[in-house]
Formats: structure tokens, C-alpha cells, sequence
């Protein structure tokens, strides 16, 4: 009996090469991989630094937990299990948008430092860059416009990042923004004064 794999064919030979869709969009495609807890600020500064990536003609997917979980990811659950599947097909999208020639923004908790280096590694170290949203969990829950940490520690949420679960912080993140004490408009301006010479900095021969 064949197995699933003897009946994959990949065509990738037969396709346009990413670097012929970076010359057409003229940028260098990247993963943003925004990570910390809920209501630190993530989701906020991931649309704005879209905003400015399109006002400099940049072409730009953002991926946000809550878009992701309403579609391709809707039969995932909170388990463990689950939310190790939930950022391995988050990984596996992004970096088909990369292949593509497109800045991805992804804007997800994803808590320890496993599930990074899974999201890494899937996509490809040289195209990775790490945003820790590092902001206290004080802040995070006075932000906490759906109740969630409200519920979390009534018991109603179970396994509750920053509350009933562990958040693990970065070690291999290449921006950290304090954004507890930091305007939006300086978080984003962080972000751009690292990632533009990246994605800007096209080699043409």
C-alpha cells in the first residue's frame, strides 16, 4: 500500500522563482513575526506598521490570531496540541506568502520560545524577524477590552497565557519594543528603522 507521500508530485521547478516576484513587487520579501501577551499591543502596531509599508508602496499580508482562527484554523481548539498545529500552519502560510515576494506580518501570542523556533525554522532563519511586544501584564490587562483575563482569572478561561499559562520570553529576538511606556507611533517607527533596509534592499544583478 503506497503512502500519502509516494502520490505527492512537487512542481516547484516548473514555477516562477521568488526572486522574480520580489524584482516585480521591488522589495525583499520578509516574515514580521510579532509575539507577547494579550493586549500588549501587538495587533495595533502590526496595522500600522502595514499602513506605513503601504505608504511606501510596499505589498504587505497581515496574519492576527482572531482572522486566522475564523478560517484555516477554525477547527483548532487551546490545547496544546492545538496551538502547536494553530502556528505550524501559521508558519507554513507565511512562508508560502514569502515565496510569493510578499512582507508578512504575523501577530500572534505564541508563548514559548519552542513554538518560535518552529515558526523559524519552518520559514527559514534568513527570513524571520522576531518583534517581542514586551509590555507588563498590568498594562496588558487594563487594555483588555474583551474581558479575557477578567474570565481567565475567574477560572471560566483555562490555560491562559500570562494567568493559568507560562509566557516565555524571548531569547532570539531581533526587536524588543517596551510598548508599556512607548507611543504606538514610536513602537512602529522602531520597527520601520529596522526592517526597511531589509525588505528595501534589492540586488538586481
Amino acid at each position: 500500500m503506497s503512502t500519502p507521500d509516494n502520490n505527492i508530485f512537487p512542481i516547484h521547478d516548473k514555477l516562477l522563482d521568488r526572486n522574480s516576484k520580489e524584482l516585480l513587487l521591488k522589495q525583499r520579501a520578509k516574515v514580521l513575526w510579532f509575539t507577547g501577551l494579550s493586549g500588549s499591543g501587538k495587533s495595533t502596531i502590526a496595522i500600522e506598521v502595514e499602513r506605513e509599508l503601504y505608504a511606501r508602496k510596499h505589498l504587505t499580508k497581515v496574519l492576527d490570531g482572531d482572522n486566522v482562527r475564523m478560517g484555516i484554523n477554525n477547527n483548532l481548539g487551546f490545547s496544546e496540541v492545538d496551538r502547536n498545529e494553530n502556528i505550524r500552519r501559521i508558519a507554513e502560510v507565511a512562508k508560502l506568502f514569502v515565496d510569493g515576494g510578499v512582507v508578512t506580518i504575523c501577530s500572534f501570542v505564541s508563548p514559548s520560545e519552542e513554538l518560535r523556533s518552529l515558526a523559524r525554522s519552518i520559514i527559514g532563519k534568513e527570513d524571520f524577524i522576531e518583534i517581542y511586544v514586551d509590555t507588563p501584564i498590568e498594562v496588558c490587562e487594563t487594555r483588555d477590552v474583551k474581558g479575557l483575563y477578567a474570565k481567565a482569572r475567574r477560572g471560566e478561561i483555562k490555560d491562559f497565557t500570562g494567568v493559568s499559562a507560562p509566557f516565555e520570553k524571548p531569547l532570539q529576538a531581533e526587536i524588543t519594543l517596551h510598548a508599556g511606556n512607548m507611543s504606538v507611533a514610536d513602537c512602529v517607527n522602531v520597527v520601520l528603522d529596522n526592517i526597511l533596509p531589509k525588505i528595501s534592499n534589492l540586488k538586481t544583478g
